[in-house]
């Protein structure tokens, strides 16, 4: 699976078998609950609520679910979505085998943590969408959408930057964007520290210049508003050709 969140602690990595990050997300392995006994739970309540508003008014996502429809990916609420419990190094996570996004309802915890989670993710399912992404045997590729999702979809932001005690570097925004690619990509792959930064090193410049669907980096969620309209608009111009 592809993940947002930060590396895996020390001493869980070798001994165990190589499970393609599912680990991280024991819920996907159990028997799904019934409605009514997931509507007792807090964390699942808060987090279905916290998803709808995210979809409904944040533009990040707004852009991707519009984009994703356009290519052919219609996503729908109840069946690409999933809130689950999860390990506590991870936030969310993509899981190509069902075109599901995970949204682990016991580390979200505020509504802008679920904006930035959810745009991450549906950054990935897009790139699932529109190209032959092999998530799990080409640690490339992985990279190559780590690298989008922390550029595109609000990671990186001078705001969240700052609440994370980290600024006044040069270049930042692109510092920032690889420290995180690098960190997702140790969550759910049993690879080296060497192996995940030489990946995305490689594919560093064309991915982090690869700007589709938004047109362009959203630093805010005004600069992602502007994306959204402009996508819009290109949309209904392609449509009167």
């Amino acid at each position: 699976m592809a993940a947002e969140g930060d590396a895996p602690p020390p001493g869980r990595g070798e001994e165990e078998e190589d499970d393609l990050g599912y680990r991280l997300f024991p819920d996907r392995k159990k028997k799904p609950q019934s409605f009514l006994v997931r509507s007792l739970f807090t964390f699942h309540n808060r987090c279905q609520l916290m998803l709808r508003m995210s979809l409904e008014t944040n533009p990040y996502a707004q852009l991707l679910l519009a984009a994703m429809k356009q290519s052919g990916c219609t996503v729908f609420n109840d069946r690409h979505f999933s809130c689950e419990n999860c390990d506590g190094c991870v936030s969310g996570g993509f899981d190509s085998a069902t075109s599901q996004i995970v949204l682990c309802q016991n580390n979200i915890r505020q509504q802008s943590h679920m904006n930035r989670v959810v745009a991450h993710e549906l950054i990935h399912a897009f790139d699932h969408c529109r190209a032959h992404v092999d998530w799990f045997k080409n640690v490339k590729h992985l990279a190559c959408s780590e690298i989008r999702a922390a550029n595109l979809s609000g990671d990186c932001t001078l705001m969240n930057e700052i609440a994370r005690f980290k600024f006044g570097l040069k270049a930042h925004h692109q510092t920032c964007v690889r420290d995180r690619a690098i960190r997702s990509i140790l969550a759910v792959r049993k690879v080296s520290r060497e192996t995940a930064e030489k990946a995305v090193d490689e594919v560093f410049d064309a991915c982090f210049n690869d700007l589709e669907p938004f047109g362009r980096i959203p630093h805010s969620k005004a600069d992602a508003r502007r994306a959204y309209k402009d996508f819009l608009n290109r949309d209904r111009y392609n449509a009167n050709l």
